[in-house]
C-alpha cells in the first residue's frame, strides 16, 4: 500500500502525546482533472486556504463512492476513469484524532453550473478554482504561512489538511509529469 504522507505533530514542531483511545476518521480526496488538463482547487477564502476536493466517508461508502459524492458536492462535477493513489494518515496527537485518507485520480466527465457546499464551506468563503497542477501546488504552498482559523476549524487542523494536500500535489506531480 502506498502510503502517500504520514503526517504528524512533529511535522510542525509540536511534541506529540501519547493516544488514548482517539477518534478515528477515514476520508477520500485527490485529482480532478478536466480534459484541458485543469485540476480542481477549492479555496475557502476566509482560512486563506487551498485544498483538494474531498472529505469524510460515509457509513456504508466505499472510499471511491465517498470520493465521488464529495467531489460533486464541492466541484459539480462528475468524473471517471478513477485511479487510486495511495493513503495520507494524520496523526493529530494532541486533540487524539487519526485521519487516513484514500487518494484518488479522475477526469471530468460533466461539470454541474451549481456547487452542493455545506453551511460550513459557505461561512467559509468557499469557491472552485481550476488551476494547472503547478499553480495549484504553488497556491497550497504559499497559503501555509498564513492560514486563517474559523469558527469550524482552528489553525492547528489547518496546517495538516494544508500539509496533506501538498503532499499529495508534490507526489501527482511527480507521478504524472
Amino acid at each position: 500500500m502506498n502510503i502517500i504522507a504520514e503526517i504528524t505533530d512533529e511535522t510542525f514542531g509540536i511534541k506529540s502525546i501519547p493516544f488514548s483511545n482517539p477518534r478515528i476518521r477515514y476520508g477520500a480526496r485527490g485529482i480532478i482533472e478536466r480534459e484541458d488538463g485543469l485540476i480542481a482547487i477549492f479555496n475557502k477564502t476566509k482560512k486563506n486556504e487551498y485544498k483538494l476536493p474531498g472529505g469524510g466517508i460515509e457509513e456504508g461508502e466505499t472510499p471511491e463512492q465517498a470520493f465521488k459524492r464529495e467531489v460533486l458536492e464541492e466541484t459539480g462535477c462528475k468524473i471517471d476513469n478513477i485511479e487510486f493513489l495511495g493513503l495520507t494518515k494524520e496523526l493529530k496527537s494532541n486533540d487524539n484524532f487519526q485521519q487516513t485518507s484514500y487518494v484518488f485520480k479522475a477526469k471530468v466527465v460533466e461539470i454541474a453550473e451549481e456547487l452542493n457546499l455545506t453551511a460550513k464551506e459557505k461561512a467559509e468563503g468557499g469557491k472552485l478554482l481550476w488551476l494547472t497542477k503547478e499553480e495549484a501546488l504553488q497556491k497550497v504552498i504559499n497559503c501555509a504561512d498564513n492560514l486563517k482559523a474559523s469558527e469550524y476549524e482552528n489553525i492547528y487542523h489547518s496546517k495538516f489538511i494544508n500539509y496533506r494536500d501538498m503532499q499529495i500535489l508534490k507526489y501527482y506531480n511527480e507521478e504524472y509529469e
